[in-house]
């Protein structure tokens, strides 16, 4: 007869038969390695732990704004399939945006801007937006990428800025990098990026010290890693990490990771 062998772990309920282990709440399978009894006790080994298992990614709110109903209509069908990332709102000028962004009731995590609108341009609703969620990402649209846009959405602090002949992949890219504190610039935007740091550069350092390690996960930074993935690369904890961030931003008086990222490039720390 087949055994059965059940285990109470949080508000999960799970059942082991045959190797397979049944989870009552989410109706899925998941093979475990080898299960090891002792006594009345159970103890599941495996390779990766049941919080990773039953792990379920979360959805990112995401309110777009473009004055063009075509460029939203292409956005929502390049992230049809995304099971991730969600657009709750519309808006077709900045000032619906905020607007909207104000008085709505679903929490939005990411605004995708187009630079170019009426009433408010998507750099003034971001630079509006940092200010009353300051937590808020974003991600700018544009046609162009000349050095003054580029220049202005460094200056409201924006979490990245991709070009509107961007596809899917590289989309998605830029939202997950974004939504998992990052920043993200389209290939394109680079050697810009790059220009406009060295013109604006300022006296190196500017009086700043960075130990060895700080200026390892400053670089880390620069090149859009997040916190668990530094961690991962460094052999230290994502909380030891986000210490050395926070020293980071205390010592360099910076208050996000795009000012981070200003900050490395101006001052030598990091090469795109």
């Amino acid at each position: 007869m087949e055994s059965i062998i059940s285990y109470r772990y949080s508000h999960y309920f799970f059942m082991r038969t045959n190797g397979y282990c049944l989870c009552a709440y989410y109706f899925v399978k998941i093979k475990f390695d080898c299960l090891y009894v002792f006594d009345t006790d159970v103890t599941f080994s495996l390779r990766k732990s049941i919080k990773n298992l039953m792990q379920v990614e979360e959805v990112v709110s995401i309110l777009i704004a473009d004055d063009h109903p075509l460029v939203i209509e292409g956005v929502k069908s390049l992230l049809a399939a995304s099971n991730r990332f969600k657009i709750v709102l519309e808006a077709n000028n900045g000032q619906q945006a905020i607007d909207l962004l104000t008085n709505q009731n679903h929490p939005i995590d990411i605004l995708l801007l187009d630079v170019n609108m009426p009433l408010l341009s998507g750099i003034e609703v971001c630079m509006k937006a940092k200010h009353l969620k300051p937590d808020i990402k974003v991600l700018l649209l544009s046609m162009y990428h000349n050095i003054a846009v580029v220049r202005e959405a460094l200056k409201a602090e924006a979490d990245g800025f991709i070009l509107k002949n961007t596809g899917k992949e590289e989309l998605i890219k830029a939202l997950d990098k974004v939504a998992n504190g990052g920043t993200y610039f389209s290939q394109d935007i680079l050697p810009i990026l790059t220009q406009l740091v060295k013109k604006d550069a300022m006296v190196a350092n500017n009086g700043v010290v960075l130990s060895d390690r700080e200026r390892e996960i400053l670089s880390l930074i620069v090149q859009e890693y997040t916190s668990e993935v530094i961690g991962e690369k460094l052999y230290i904890s994502k909380k030891t990490v986000e210490k050395h961030r926070a020293n980071i931003l205390e010592k360099t008086g910076c208050k996000s990771t795009i000012g981070l990222v200003k900050f490395a490039l101006e001052n030598g720390y990091a090469v795109l």
